[in-house]
């Protein structure tokens, strides 16, 4: 099995994390990093899994936050990437924090000492060659240029290299639907069949301008120094810079009140925010054309000024950000495996993930099922009920291909759980039923998983 290792490219979060379960299954790995004989514009080292923005890896608390238990399910199925952190955590209240330099060191260490690791350090220059039939690309948002052309051109879809355009996603139960209502524009039939595909909020003019005045106010997030000149999509501008245009630019965008009648009032709205489904689940709905660099506290705070939004609750908020990612709904099957190539499987942040604990999770899935495959076995995904397999099945086929973009794990994205209690006492017993399914279910999936059956596995 040493002359036909798995490949594992870029030793970021996910590639680590990949590199480390392969190892755990007894495959040898050969880990490719580019750094430090190609540099990127963020990294400031040569060490594996550094943390180029914050140190936090987020809440670790596992009852009441989704990242939380996705921290649980990846220490028991023997993350590297979570035993690292544990073991240079910092005092963070109910955070996961650490110390970036001795976190990265400690990946790069158990990495580099693993006798079934080779560590490549050079650039994967374009696709990988044709005797490379099983190789994991884990190479985050600042994939080499070369790489990233290569990418493109076999999948037929641009891996984008300018800002991807995030617009908040909300929790359908927290949507106001005694304001709100359902219809597409003009009532026109979608692709589902249906005449009423999206929600829809209205603001009479006062409401409106107001609104207006908070986003030419609201306080704006600044650009990274590396992502500083790449230049805005000009049909993903960020609705600040649309709204500087004139007052009235954002009724002729995407607030345009045209082909909607609001069933609450006699006249005309002034205008609309359109909210549309953005998963299979139908639990999560993106706000249309709201891509915003305004801070994450005051874009709740504004988005809460629309009527049908007040209690909204945020599973993302809205952001734009230099990014190479691809459009996984589309182009990647169950296992990760890019559909135009099956030997090449991608892994982290490039597969539209956002986040350092998601980025790593999918890595780790990744390493499982290449492992699996490397080894002769049958792969089984992590359920659709556990974070694993609720972000894996979102990026695999949960999410909108048409509107794909980058997501954090939320319990948004997990199966609605069976509760028989309705009002306030159902919303307060959804997420600890989910959190007692997830565990049941990833237990009988570790049980179940022959990997886990593997002496080197122990």
């Amino acid at each position: 099995m040493r002359d036909n290792p798995v490949h594992v490219i870029g030793a970021g979060l996910a590639g680590s994390e990949a590199a480390w379960q392969l190892a755990r299954a007894g495959v040898p790995v050969v880990l490719h990093e580019m750094r430090p004989v190609r540099a990127t514009d963020a990294h400031k080292t040569d060490q594996f899994a550094e943390l180029v923005c914050s140190n936090s890896l987020r809440s670790d608390d596992a009852e009441a936050n989704a990242v939380g238990l996705l921290h649980e399910e990846m220490r028991r199925a023997g993350s590297l990437i979570l035993a690292a952190a544990d073991a240079h955590k910092l005092p963070a209240g109910g955070a996961l924090a650490v110390d970036r330099d001795l976190f990265a060191a400690r990946v790069t260490e158990r990495l580099e000492a693993e006798p079934l690791v080779t560590v490549d350090r050079g650039e994967v220059a374009g696709l990988p060659p044709d005797d490379w039939q099983n190789v994991i690309v884990a190479t985050g948002p600042l994939t080499s240029p070369a790489l990233a052309e290569a990418i493109r051109k076999l999948s037929g879809e641009d891996a984008l290299a300018f800002f991807d355009a995030i617009a908040p996603i909300v929790h359908r139960d927290s949507i106001d639907m005694e304001q709100a209502w359902f219809q597409s524009r003009y009532d026109k039939v979608g692709p589902g069949g249906g005449t009423a595909d999206y929600i829809n909020c209205a603001l009479e003019k006062p409401e409106y301008l107001a609104f207006v005045a908070a986003l030419l106010a609201g306080e704006k997030g600044d650009f990274k120094e590396w992502e500083k000149n790449t230049p805005y999509f000009e049909g993903c501008l960020p609705i600040e810079v649309m709204a500087e245009r004139g007052p009235n630019t954002l009724r002729f965008g995407p607030m345009k009140p045209v082909g909607l009648t609001n069933p609450r009032r006699d006249r005309p709205p002034y205008a609309v925010v359109q909210l549309r489904q953005d998963n299979a689940l139908g639990t999560l709905f993106n706000i249309v054309g709201f891509q915003t660099k305004l801070k994450y506290a005051e874009q709740v705070r504004i988005f809460r000024m629309i009527p049908g939004l007040e209690n909204a609750e945020f599973a993302r908020l809205g952001g734009l950000h230099r990014n190479t990612f691809i459009n996984s709904p589309k182009l990647l099957d169950a296992e990760l495996r890019l559909k135009a190539m099956a030997r090449l499987r991608f892994a982290g942040q490039v597969t539209g993930v956002e986040g350092y604990v998601e980025s790593a999770a999918i890595g780790l899935v990744a390493g499982r099922f290449a492992a699996a495959q490397a080894l002769g076995l049958t792969a089984e995904a992590p359920p659709p009920t556990t974070a694993l397999g609720a972000l894996l099945s979102h990026i695999t086929g949960g999410a909108d291909a048409s509107s794909f973009q980058p997501m954090n794990v939320n319990f948004g994205l997990f199966p609605p759980a069976p509760i028989t209690s309705v009002g306030k006492r159902a919303k307060a017993e959804r997420k600890p039923a989910m959190v007692a399914r997830a565990r049941a279910d990833l237990t009988a999936w570790l049980a179940r998983d022959e990997l886990n059956k593997l002496p080197a596995s122990a």
